[in-house]
C-alpha cells in the first residue's frame, strides 16, 4: 500500500500558482508558486524571468549547464536562453517570479547611464541578499495591489539588479555551416505556425538537407524545430488569452489538437493553465492562489 505522503498525486494536490500582471506596470508578468512535480519543459522566453527562491531548492537546466538555486537566492534568465525547471528536493520549491520584457530592462538601463543598450547576465543563480530583500518587498507589494509602493520598490530592484549583476550582451553568432539555412528555417516556421511544413519540407524550403539542418537549427537555438515552434506557439497563445480570446479559441487558431493539447503545452512553460492565466493575468484578485 503506498504511503500517503509519498503519493505522486497527493503532492502534486499541494501545488499552488498564481500568474497576474503587475498593478502599475503593464508589461511586468509575475508568478508566485509551489511545485512539488511539476516541470518546466526546455523553453524559452522572449523576455527575462527573474526569481526569488523562498523554499526548497529548484534545479535547472540552462544552455547545457545544470543549475540549483535554494532559498535566498536569485535566478537569472536571459531572454531567448533554452531552460527547464523541476524540483531539486522531494520536498519541491517556492519562489517569486518577474517576467520583465527587454524594452523595459533596455530602458532602464539607458536611464542609469550603464555602458551597453541590452542587459545580460552571466550568472543564473546569484546570493545577494540585499537584491533578494528588495526583489520580495517588491514583489509582494504587487501581489498587494500597492500601485505606488509596487512601482517604486520594483524600479530600486530592477536598478540594484542592473548594477551589481548585469553586463553587455553578447553579440548573436550563427554556426558558420547552416547559418543562412537556419536563418530563413526561423522566418518559415514564424510564418507557418498553424500549419508547419514537415522536417523534410522545411529543409527544401531552405535549400538545405534535413539532417544537416536539425544539428544547425538546434546548435543555434538550443532547441529542435518542432519544440521551438511550440514555443513560439504559446507565446503567441499569450498574447491572445490577454486580448480576451477564449482558451478553445485560441487552441483552434494556433493549430493545437484540441485544448486539452494547449493546456498541456500552456502549463509546461507558463506554470500555469491557460484559462487561470488569462483570469489572473489582466487585473490583480485578492484572495487563495489559483490552483493549478
Amino acid at each position: 500500500m503506498n504511503d500517503p505522503a509519498n503519493d505522486p498525486v497527493n503532492e502534486a494536490a499541494k501545488e499552488r500558482a498564481r500568474f497576474w500582471r503587475h498593478p502599475a506596470l503593464p508589461q511586468l508578468d509575475l508568478l508566485k508558486a509551489h511545485y512539488v512535480t511539476h516541470r518546466f519543459t526546455r523553453h524559452v522566453h522572449d523576455g527575462y524571468a527573474i526569481g526569488l527562491i523562498l523554499d526548497g531548492v529548484e534545479e535547472f537546466e540552462y544552455r547545457g549547464d545544470l543549475h540549483r538555486a535554494g532559498a535566498g537566492e536569485v535566478v537569472l534568465v536571459n531572454p531567448e536562453a533554452v531552460h527547464t525547471g523541476q524540483a531539486g528536493t522531494a520536498d519541491g520549491w517556492s519562489y517569486r517570479m518577474l517576467y520583465p520584457s527587454v524594452e523595459a530592462l533596455s530602458g532602464l538601463a539607458a536611464e542609469l547611464g550603464l555602458p551597453y543598450t541590452t542587459p545580460y547576465f552571466p550568472e543564473q543563480v546569484v546570493r545577494d541578499q540585499a537584491v533578494a530583500a528588495l526583489l520580495g518587498r517588491a514583489h509582494l507589494a504587487a501581489e498587494r495591489g500597492d500601485a505606488l509602493a509596487a512601482s517604486s520598490l520594483m524600479r530600486g530592484f530592477f536598478s540594484r539588479l542592473l548594477i551589481r549583476h548585469a553586463t553587455p550582451r553578447p553579440s548573436a553568432v550563427l554556426p558558420a555551416e547552416g547559418g543562412r539555412a537556419v536563418a530563413e528555417a526561423l522566418e518559415v516556421l514564424h510564418e507557418s505556425l498553424v500549419d508547419p511544413p514537415s522536417l523534410d519540407d522545411l529543409a527544401q524550403a531552405v535549400g538545405a538537407r534535413p539532417f544537416p539542418l536539425l544539428r544547425a537549427f538546434k546548435a543555434a537555438t538550443g532547441l529542435p524545430p518542432h519544440a521551438y515552434l511550440i514555443s513560439m506557439r504559446i507565446q503567441r497563445a499569450r498574447r491572445l488569452l490577454d486580448s480576451g480570446v477564449r482558451p478553445a479559441q485560441v487552441a483552434a487558431e494556433l493549430g493545437f489538437t484540441d485544448q486539452a493539447h494547449l493546456n498541456r503545452h500552456f502549463k509546461r512553460i507558463v506554470g500555469v493553465p491557460p484559462a487561470a492565466y488569462q483570469r489572473s493575468a489582466g487585473t490583480y484578485k485578492t484572495g487563495d492562489f489559483l490552483f493549478t
